[in-house]
C-alpha cells in the first residue's frame, strides 16, 4: 500500500492565496506535490505561485464558469488531480434582524456554493482513489451570536462534504473536512484583539488560537494516502473548544469601550 503522501502528485487549492490555504499550499509544496493555485487575489497569488512553482489560475470560485476553466487549466497545466481543497472562504457580523441581504449572499455564495461547484468541476479530473478536503469550521457546530450566515454556511459544507462522500466513493475518492476553531489568519483578524481573543482562548481548553500549520498539516493529513479508510469525515482542529461554549461575540461587541 504505497503510503508516501502527495509526492509529485496533482493537488488543487481554492483560497491558495493567503491563510490556511496559502499554508496548506506550502505544506503540501514540502511534501513535493505538484500545486494549482485558485484565488480571486490576482498579485496575491502571483507572488505564492513564484514562491512555489505552482501554477495559478485566477477565479472567483462563485463564478462557475471562472472555476471550471481554472480546474481545465490547472488539469492542462500538471495533469489529472489527485486532490483537492477548498478553502475559499469569508465572513461578516451581525445580528439576523439587521443582516442585509446582499451580505447573507456574499458569505453563503462564498463559503457554500463555492465548495459545492469546486467539488463539482473538480470531481470529473480526480483520479480513482483521489482525495477532496473541504474547509468547513467549529461554527458548524457551535453556533455564534452575530454569525448567522457563516455558521449557516459552514454547517451546510458538513452536509455538502458527507454527500459528496457518498457520491463519490464508488470511484474511491475519499471526501473529508476539516473544521477549524480561531485560526490566526488575515480573516480573523479582528477576533485577535483583546478581550475577545482571551475569552476564545479561555474556551480553548488546550489554551491557545490555532495556527495555519495546525490546519495544513490535518489537510495534509486527509490528502495523503495514510487516511486512505476516511471519507465522510469532519475533523475538528480546534484546541478542544467544541467541548466548551463559544464566546458571547455579540455582547462583547456592544459592550461599551473602556
Amino acid at each position: 500500500m504505497d503510503t508516501t503522501g502527495v509526492d509529485d502528485r496533482h493537488v488543487l487549492i481554492t483560497g491558495g492565496a493567503s491563510g490556511i490555504g496559502l499554508q496548506t499550499a506550502r505544506t503540501l509544496h514540502g511534501q513535493g506535490a505538484r500545486l494549482t493555485l485558485v484565488d480571486v487575489d490576482e498579485p496575491g497569488l502571483e507572488a505564492v505561485a513564484d514562491e512555489l512553482g505552482a501554477d495559478a489560475q485566477v477565479a472567483d470560485v462563485t463564478d462557475e464558469a471562472q472555476l471550471s476553466a481554472a480546474v481545465t487549466g490547472g488539469v492542462a497545466a500538471h495533469g489529472e488531480l489527485y486532490a483537492a481543497v477548498n478553502c475559499a472562504g469569508t465572513g461578516t457580523f451581525g445580528t439576523i434582524t439587521d443582516l442585509p441581504l446582499e451580505e447573507w449572499h456574499r458569505v453563503v455564495d462564498l463559503c457554500l456554493t463555492g465548495v459545492f461547484l469546486s467539488i463539482k468541476h473538480q470531481a470529473p479530473h480526480l483520479v480513482e482513489g483521489g482525495a477532496v478536503v473541504n474547509i468547513a469550521s467549529l461554527n458548524a457546530r457551535l453556533a455564534a451570536e452575530g454569525m448567522a450566515a457563516y455558521c449557516a454556511a459552514k454547517a451546510g459544507v458538513e452536509m455538502l462534504t458527507k454527500v459528496a462522500a457518498l457520491e463519490l466513493a464508488p470511484r474511491g475518492i475519499r471526501v473529508n473536512a476539516v473544521a477549524p476553531g480561531l485560526v490566526d489568519t488575515p480573516l480573523s483578524a479582528p477576533l485577535m484583539q483583546p478581550p475577545i481573543r482571551d475569552e476564545y482562548v479561555d474556551n480553548t481548553p488546550l489554551g491557545r488560537p490555532g495556527t495555519v500549520e495546525d490546519v495544513a498539516d490535518a489537510v495534509s493529513f486527509l490528502c495523503s494516502p495514510a487516511s486512505r479508510w476516511i471519507s465522510g469525515d469532519v475533523l475538528l482542529t480546534d484546541g478542544g473548544a467544541h467541548l466548551q461554549r463559544y464566546p458571547r461575540l455579540l455582547r462583547m461587541a456592544q459592550a461599551p469601550q473602556a
